[in-house]
């Protein structure tokens, strides 16, 4: 990727906190006009790569640019480049959403008829135009997502960072909340990098880095990550996951992972291999389902646990 094609630039990164590693050697480039998603699970790096990309965390070993701006070196320009939309609401509840806009627009120089058209514009396109006036407190957790993405577009960074935009949203309101997202990208060519823990937010992204406990796992689209999976995911459930794994292997010569108390086969064919497995072993398979891959099996694929578990869970016999 040259240096034009490039919004976003991590190179080398390592961050620690006392003797625990945050980020440990992280680097990889974001495309101009892509979404694109930080997929890990707590602890896993993310949102300590968010707070130096925006500029409130400094970064100690290595480097980040932002359409050219180092993060160490000019965090002022960097700024100038992002709008951010923080984990946590940063709206007032006792102003009005015009207010709110109104205080943050003053903040990046905004004034008068300038400032007015470009917060009516903003409301207008995220559905807000109609709650204006009334206060942040009394909107919708959904609503109030819309309004902070508002702000954080008031004075149109072609930057824009989420560190976990739909945290306590409803299944539906999340898939609007993503919607809108995409209409950034692709009407007015805004990059935008979110980090997320959610499967199907990572799914929406045009790619997506996977992080564990500090490392950066692969970096590719949805689709190419999935196929590295290959074939259909295998998970058996048995009384005796170890031993049933051994003679599964020693049978069919397949490659058996014990997961959380399951077996887990990837296998191409896998309608096939499930037949032969129960008829096989009838009174150990006691349940077998399989299905493509999804982003979690990436995960469990690449680091051999599962998405919510501690490392050293999961075992190859």
């Amino acid at each position: 990727m040259s240096p034009d094609e490039e919004a976003i630039r991590v190179a080398g990164i390592r961050h620690t906190y006392g003797t625990r590693v945050a980020l440990d050697d992280v680097s990889f480039s974001v495309r101009r006009g892509e979404l694109f998603g930080l997929l890990g699970p707590n602890g896993g790096g993310k949102t300590t790569l968010f707070r130096m990309l925006a500029t409130l965390l400094h970064v100690s070993r290595g480097d980040a640019t932002v359409l050219g701006a180092s993060v160490r070196r000019a965090p002022a320009v960097v700024r100038r480049h992002l709008g951010v939309v923080f984990q946590h609401p940063s709206l007032d509840g006792m102003l009005t959403v015009s207010e709110n806009l109104a205080c943050h627009g003053r903040l990046y120089g905004l004034r008068g008829a300038a400032l007015g058209r470009r917060a009516t514009t903003l409301l207008d396109r995220m559905g807000l135009a109609d709650r204006a006036d009334d206060r942040v407190a009394t909107l919708s957790g959904g609503l109030q997502r819309r309004a902070e993405l508002a702000k954080a577009l008031l004075h149109a960074p072609p930057v824009l960072l989420l560190d976990e935009p739909s945290t306590g949203l409803d299944p539906g309101t999340r898939r609007d909340f993503l919607q809108y997202l995409s209409q950034l990208r692709d009407r007015d060519g805004v990059t935008i990098v979110l980090t997320t823990h959610y499967m199907d937010e990572a799914e929406r992204c045009d790619r997506v880095a996977i992080l564990d406990c500090g490392r950066l796992i692969s970096v590719d689209a949805p689709h190419a990550l999935k196929a590295e999976v290959g074939g259909e995911v295998i998970v058996v459930q048995t009384p005796d996951p170890h031993g049933l794994a051994t003679r599964i292997q020693a049978r069919f010569g397949c490659a058996v992972s014990v997961v959380d108390g399951a077996l887990r086969i990837e296998r191409a064919r896998g309608p096939g291999l499930v037949r032969d497995l129960v008829d096989a072993f009838p009174t150990e398979v006691t349940a077998v389902t399989y299905g493509k891959p999804t982003l979690e099996d990436v995960f469990i694929h690449l680091t051999g646990h599962r998405f919510w578990a501690a490392r050293g869970e999961a075992t190859v016999a």
